[in-house]
């Protein structure tokens, strides 16, 4: 990776790698292939971090081009209820995570019926109900999709380690920025005030 296209990412190239944004498993679909740098020795296959970076930016224009409160995101994955929640605060989306009741967005005799104009998952095979749903609706998926992500129902990938505690925290933290940036919320450089870590799931030990 040339030091100009470092440079150019959303962030430096050794935060991405710090948080394991780039390390996928050790299984490839023919979905995700494309998005795939390297095989590790080990069998885990490595994620194109440019490429992330880039999907990052695709998707925060697209979010940022609806109004908030029609934006849902919804997380099965314990490690990415957190972050999702707090991207959804930030953003003035709603969010949905742990079980995804079904008829959600299909049923509206259901109390918790939603009418979101655009759903982002964590995992699209984790969060399939809400993936079937918003198919069902006719709105559009985001998802964040590993190596071993089918992503036949996703408008747009966002290839990225989708299980690991700090890259989840990581890539919802980037993402909350994007969109705040391209709203014009805080400026094209401008930080984001809420730090990473309130968006890592705390591990608490048992003693």
């Amino acid at each position: 990776m040339s030091e100009e296209v470092v440079e150019d990412l959303l962030i430096p190239l050794e935060q991405y790698l710090a948080a394991g944004i780039h390390i996928g498993t050790r299984i490839k679909t023919r979905s995700m292939a494309d998005f795939v740098y390297r095989v590790r020795p080990d069998g885990l296959y490595v994620l194109d971090v440019r490429k992330t970076d880039e999907r990052i930016r695709i998707a925060a224009k697209m979010l940022a081009r609806y109004e908030p409160h029609r934006i849902l995101v919804a997380s099965a994955r314990q490690y990415g209820q957190k972050p999702a929640r707090k991207f959804a605060e930030l953003i003035g989306a709603h969010a949905i995570v742990g079980r995804f009741v079904p008829g959600t967005l299909t049923n509206p005799a259901y109390p918790g019926y939603l009418e979101p104009s655009i759903l982002m998952v964590t995992d699209p095979r984790a969060d399939r109900q809400a993936v079937s749903e918003a198919i069902e609706a006719r709105i559009p998926v985001v998802a964040l999709c590993d190596t071993d992500n089918i992503t036949a129902n996703v408008d747009l990938v966002i290839p990225t380690n989708n299980k690991g505690r700090k890259a989840l925290a990581l890539i919802y933290w980037l993402l909350t920025r994007q969109v705040l940036r391209e709203r014009g919320e805080i400026p094209p450089d401008g930080e984001l005030p809420t730090p990473i870590e309130e968006f890592e799931t705390k591990i608490i030990l048992k003693t």
